[in-house]
């Protein structure tokens, strides 16, 4: 599903049912709740008549503007809001009937905004993100951005995180929750690392876009409570938003992962310091929705028996709410897949809070519907939560309209709609199924979140990782970490190959292995229209790829393991290759992160169809046991490797290397391959060879430096028609003694893919390919050759002197799939293939790279010519 920029106004209604604004009008709802004003499946008990003795706070706002506009966003992926006249209200127990005290007015003047709200452990003080005033002179660029507040209950007073005007106008901060060691993890636009990092890059410092480019991507930072040692933490490409912490000391929080491919909301932890992060839970469970209809996973806390609470709901709902689930990520990975010590345990994972029947599909839902869910760590089971009732209007047409309950009858009505929700404050209570009012909800008012001031142990505190400590001081220094992949050919946990037979020089040659190198790809910020305003076209034929650079290259060792630097505090993805440098894994749909000085390890790889998810460290036990015992060589391999029992091949590799220079941890942007493992005594070792930029004898997509000596701001930054596009003019000629021309294979200009013969008359150029300069017809900012080889065309003819378009459809010889997938193009440089030899070797890797990263016609925003 694709998001949509949202302009203020009702969103777009989706079939039959849509919301209508009241109007203000004082409307007629029937009773569907008990006298009490409970609703739920009792069985004729008196409800729970226990309050909280402690406070309640709350968000508060109108759903609709002066205009009789929904003024709330109903996407939850566009977070940088502004719901004028929103404000925080506390209550000093939950109960109603207390009185409610609205505690960010004198801040807001009634024209704020406020989310994101938390208690501190020992319920004295409040954190939250709070917006404005609006300013109704300035466009939205120009409105307040969110800050970070902080409210003291016993003494009622507010202050600013971030004391400086400027510092704090400097981003957007949202959804904070204190640390237990007093520090505060919150999502923000700034990005202060990811902005140093571009620097490094030769670029300027700005936010860069999520990855469908309509505003700035939220990341998780850490602060302290007086507002210094601000840092970022984790580096997603789209939000990573609503963090918590875990009873162990974790932080929890949703992901937007939306690299290509991949549009979900899933659960991920890490470390408060940004170490650790994996995948906790839903990367595959989106289809648990009302008749597997697609949900995300939003709002997660951790319940007091270890199981999560999440909200489940579409990305764009029109009702602005969904389902309550529990989770036992404990258990589970995904809703049907249990980790590796509980295998055969079949689910699900996910059960339902309450007995209602909730939709989580567009119908109404007679069950009602929930946007926030506080669980209590009283005993009781109880949940905070904020609840709208299922209610239509009869007749919109009707003065005034009267509003009804989703009975089955006024469903089957074809000319109700459903109202506004009316969500208000509601206590759960699992033991006698019923849900007690706390805070009334009124009509045109929206009531989003809730949380409580509630006793509960304060979780673990987990240290920051220092280094010379906890990290290598040396990769740290170098802003530099590394990825320890156990075996390339575990599989989730299923063994592609033998392994110990692959491995085996003696029973395996190099050219029988079937991965041979690691590519470690970068995606690329994107900024704004403000900083840089290009053209989609300067994205390659499928844009959700976006922009990717490559930083570097290793060798795949015999038994598959890779042991490698990689730069730190950026997102990357990894991509096996064959001995021609062409990538046969899926791409890698999820960005790693590595922070300075650590080792990120995982036993192998993935598939995408298995419908299983292996970015938890627990999802899978490894198949590759390693070294058989200490001090004995691989079998068959030289003895200058000894490894330690369980240890890959990599990890002996570099542990040795590391004795001298470390140069066994080093990538290149080349690729080269030594048989550094054969003992000679057994066969003679395999050959070496490399593919290498320096060859080239046009522009390479690197620096001189990075050609000789990897260091982590290195990158290959190809683009089409400074990188590729050369390619096809390089003069291609044999000569005898005297200077004849005996061969003469040039691409383009005067060669065979032009549509001019040697006598300069129209002719069909070769194969129905040209690939001469000029611009293109059907794109202008694309060059005429590049769309010849990735886009299908209109066969050509010469009628009367001239060419001629026939109508025939001509297919790409290239796919921005990658290059084992523009197998009519590389086929004819194949051995006894018609190009063989045309083309060097190191010239088919630069095209081979490029079509693998996504065949973008610009590979940097500041490359592409600006609007």
């Amino acid at each position: 599903m694709s998001k949509s920029a949202w302009n203020g106004h009702c969103a777009v209604p989706r079939g039959r049912w849509r919301l209508v604004a009241l109007g203000g009008i004082g409307m007629l709802l029937a009773a569907c709740g008990g006298s009490d004003g409970s609703v739920g499946v009792g069985s004729g008990q008196d409800p729970d008549p226990v309050a909280l003795d402690f406070p309640i706070a709350y968000t508060k706002g109108p759903l609709f503007d002066a205009q009789m506009q929904l003024q709330v966003n109903t996407d939850v992926r566009d977070l940088e809001r502004f719901y004028v006249g929103t404000d925080l209200y506390l209550l000093d127990r939950a109960s109603p009937g207390v009185p409610e005290r609205n505690i960010t007015f004198t801040e807001t003047q009634g024209q704020g905004d406020v989310m994101g709200v938390e208690f501190s452990a020992d319920g004295t003080r409040m954190i939250f993100s709070m917006r404005g005033p609006f300013d109704p002179n300035l466009n939205d660029d120009e409105q307040p951005t969110w800050k970070l507040w902080e409210y003291d209950i016993p003494s009622g007073t507010l202050r600013r995180i971030i004391q400086s005007d400027i510092t704090a106008e400097a981003g957007h901060d949202v959804s904070p929750h204190y640390l237990p060691d007093g520090r505060i993890i919150y999502a923000s636009t700034r990005q202060r690392q990811s902005k140093a990092i571009l620097l490094d890059e030769g670029k300027p410092q700005f936010e860069a876009q999520e990855e469908d480019r309509t505003e700035d991507a939220l990341v998780l930072h850490v602060i302290d409570s007086d507002g210094n040692n601000m840092h970022q933490v984790s580096f997603n490409q789209s939000h990573d938003y609503d963090p918590t912490v875990l009873n162990d000391g974790r932080v929890m929080f949703s992901r937007w992962d939306h690299a290509a491919g991949v549009n979900g909301i899933h659960l991920y932890t890490m470390n408060p310091d940004g170490t650790e992060l994996e995948l906790l839970y839903g990367a595959q469970s989106h289809l648990t929705g009302t008749n597997n209809s697609e949900v995300e996973f939003l709002g997660a806390r951790e319940m007091l028996n270890g199981d999560i609470m999440a909200i489940i709901r579409q990305f764009d709902h029109p009702e602005l709410g969904g389902d309550i689930v529990a989770i036992d990520a404990r258990t589970y990975v995904e809703n049907t897949q249990p980790t590796a010590s509980n295998l055969g345990l079949l689910g699900p994972a996910q059960r339902d809070v309450t007995p209602n029947q909730v939709r989580t599909d567009l119908p109404p839902s007679q069950g009602g519907r929930f946007s926030s869910a506080f669980p209590l760590w009283d005993g009781t089971g109880r949940v905070l939560v904020t609840w709208s009732i299922c209610r239509l209007i009869q007749d919109p047409l009707a003065t005034p309209p009267i509003v009804v309950p989703c009975t089955a009858a006024n469903l089957a009505n074809p000319t109700a709609v459903v109202a506004p929700p009316l969500y208000g404050v509601w206590m759960y209570d699992p033991g006698t199924q019923t849900q007690l009012p706390v805070v009334i909800g009124q009509e045109g008012v929206y009531i989003s979140e809730v949380v409580a001031s509630q006793p509960r142990p304060s979780p673990q505190v987990i240290i920051d990782k220092i280094p010379g400590v906890d990290l290598d001081l040396d990769l740290a220094a170098q802003n530099a970490g590394i990825v320890n992949i156990r075996s390339v050919y575990d599989i989730d946990g299923m063994a592609a190959v033998n392994i110990p037979v692959v491995a085996n020089p003696g029973s395996t040659t190099a050219a029988q292995r079937p991965a041979r190198f690691l590519r470690v790809e970068k995606a690329v910020s994107i900024p704004d229209d403000d900083v840089r305003d290009i053209n989609d076209t300067a994205f390659g034929p499928n844009i959700q790829l976006g922009m990717r650079e490559i930083v570097g290259y290793a060798a795949v060792e015999p038994d598959g393991s890779v042991r490698m630097k990689v730069p730190a505090n950026v997102a990357l993805a990894v991509t096996v290759l064959d001995a021609d440098g062409r990538r046969i894994s899926t791409r890698h749909n999820n960005w790693l992160q590595v922070h300075p000085g650590d080792e990120v390890r995982c036993d192998g790889c993935h598939s995408p169809v298995s419908g299983l998810s292996h970015g938890r460290a627990d999802s899978f036990t490894s198949v590759y046991a390693g070294a058989a015992s200490t001090g004995v060589p691989f079998p068959n391999t030289v003895a200058t490797f000894s490894p330690n029992a369980g240890e890959t091949m990599a990890e002996t590799r570099t542990r040795v290397s590391c004795q001298t220079d470390c140069a066994a941890l080093e990538p290149s942007l080349d690729i080269a391959y030594a048989d550094v493992w054969t003992d000679p005594n057994v066969r003679a070792p395999d050959a070496a060879f490399a593919y290498q930029y320096a060859n080239l004898t046009t522009t390479p997509p690197t620096t001189l430096a990075c050609m000789s000596a990897w260091t982590s701001t290195c990158r290959s930054t190809i683009h089409y028609q400074m990188h590729i596009h050369p390619l096809w003019g390089v003069v291609r000629q044999t000569t005898d003694a005297m200077g004849n021309v005996l061969t003469d294979h040039t691409c383009a200009q005067g060669g065979c893919h032009a549509p001019v013969d040697a006598m300069n008359a129209a002719a069909v150029p070769a194969a129905q390919l040209d690939l001469t300069d000029g611009l293109s017809p059907d794109e202008a900012d694309h060059f005429n050759a590049y769309r010849e080889l990735l886009f299908a065309d209109n066969a050509q003819q010469v009628v009367g002197g001239a060419l001629q378009d026939t109508g025939v459809t001509v297919n790409p010889s290239m796919s921005a799939a990658g290059a084992n997938a523009s197998n009519a193009f590389f086929s004819r440089f194949d051995a006894g293939g018609t190009h063989a030899g045309y083309l060097t070797p190191d010239e088919l890797k630069l095209i081979s790279e490029w079509l693998d990263i996504g065949a973008q016609y610009y590979n940097d925003p500041f490359a592409a010519p600006a609007n």
